[in-house]
């Protein structure tokens, strides 16, 4: 059973957590090392390896190392390359963007998303967490001292509620007063993870997965194909975001036709054609995306409910930060909780979405700022400039440590709050 050293001293604080994704584990495992008491409730009744490629970057990275004994699980399934090509869509080398720079900021995780997750969920069960699977959250409820929810028919009352159950949490409509509606994005996400036996056959693709890992992206107008190899190129996953004007009301996923996907690339560099027509059958999905705005808060009425993860801050695939901010949310709203303590509750998540906001605001605007550098890029100037493609990977995003910020600026923030409580009483 892993140990956290120092043991942290409890606090008392009763903390029920909805989701079991990255959010609400990340939640859960921060809160217990830093002396509440998780609960973590699932609708779904068994966990199942699901997915295909997700990010983790460093300031994510530094949470996972943070978990004795995780880095070392985590290391055999995940992607090891030195950098990424980039392409024209018709196959044309533009430059290789290398990661060598960005290791001053620390280490990242990128795999299998099911993979991963596994791992996360069975050390959080190792570390004693309560995770309660096959639970319909019907309502959310608070009063001035409780919050809660009400559960297959069972009313539940803890100290602070996290709704970590993404975009359609009923959560956003407690914080938001009303039920939000999504928007088209305009976009939809072929996504595609398999073997790379039938690629290291074809002259086409061989190069991609039989020297270790690779990661290559084409970018053409309004389209990009990203394909990483891994596992020492015996796996390989390949995503392509392109237009797509499908109106749905939610983000949703279904199986994918190889030959829509064909269609979609017509007139693109072969290799791609040779990497989607080797997709087995059952393994491409077809990923529409919609948008929500911004929430104008995450915080319930009486603030003791908080929206985490996707449930408050959705991000664009482009972002690649998406599930790093949820695991941010997590370890910020730990440590509110623990130097607010019991008692004060309402404080620390006002904290943490203060100290939250902005950043997450910022992160996401980087996934609309990549999706347009790539998909309306003029690669006559591309040509005269191939470094105005490259990932923005800068040291705000990636070199912050949360759980240090948090320490740092808990008592300014309280502080600065506290002066406008003042203000406002007077008017």
């Amino acid at each position: 059973m892993p140990i956290f050293d120092p043991p942290p001293k409890p606090t008392g604080i009763r903390v029920l957590i909805v989701g079991a994704g990255f959010a609400g584990l990340t939640a859960a495992i921060e809160c217990l090392r830093f002396g509440h008491s998780p609960v973590i409730l699932e609708s779904f009744p068994e966990l199942k390896i699901l997915g295909d490629i997700i990010s983790f970057s460093s300031n994510s990275g530094r949470i996972f190392q943070s978990w004795p004994g995780i880095e070392e699980r985590l290391d055999p399934i995940c992607h090891n390359s030195d950098g990424i090509v980039f392409k024209t869509y018709d196959g044309e080398y533009l430059l290789k963007q290398y990661w060598e720079p960005e290791q001053a900021y620390g280490k990242k995780f990128n795999g299998h998303r099911g993979e991963i997750h596994e791992i996360v969920y069975e050390y959080a069960k190792e570390l004693g967490i309560e995770i309660r699977l096959g639970q319909q959250v019907m309502e959310y409820w608070e009063t001035d001292t409780e919050a809660g929810v009400v559960v297959n028919g069972e009313r539940m009352a803890v100290d602070v509620v996290l709704a970590a159950d993404g975009v359609r949490s009923k959560a956003r409509t407690i914080v938001l007063g009303y039920e939000d509606k999504p928007k088209s994005s305009g976009y939809a996400v072929y996504r595609a993870w398999m073997d790379s036996d039938e690629l290291a056959k074809n002259p086409l693709t061989a190069d991609l997965v039989i020297n270790g890992d690779s990661h290559t992206g084409w970018l053409g107008p309004d389209i990009h194909f990203l394909a990483a190899s891994i596992k020492n190129g015996r796996e390989f996953s390949w995503v392509c975001t392109h237009k797509d004007e499908a109106d749905v009301e939610e983000s949703w996923q279904a199986p994918g036709s190889v030959s829509d996907a064909l269609r979609v690339l017509e007139g693109w560099d072969p290799t791609t054609h040779a990497i989607v027509r080797a997709t087995p059958a059952g393994k491409l999905v077809d990923w529409k995306l919609v948008y929500r705005d911004p929430l104008p808060t995450w915080l319930s009425p009486k603030k003791r409910i908080a929206l985490i993860g996707d449930a408050a801050h959705p991000f664009l695939p482009t972002s690649i930060q998406g599930a790093s901010q949820s695991m941010e949310d997590g370890t910020c709203i730990a440590v509110c909780l623990a130097l607010s303590g019991r008692g004060d509750v309402p404080m620390a998540l006002r904290a943490f979405e203060r100290m939250r906001y902005e950043r997450v605001r910022k992160a996401q605007e980087t996934g609309v700022s990549t999706r347009d550098t790539w998909h309306k890029a003029d690669f006559d100037r591309v040509r005269q400039n191939p470094e105005s493609i490259k990932l923005k990977r800068e040291a705000w995003l990636l070199d912050h440590d949360a759980e240090k910020h948090a320490y740092d600026h808990f008592e300014t923030t309280v502080a600065e709050i506290r002066g406008e409580d003042t203000e406002m009483s007077k008017l």
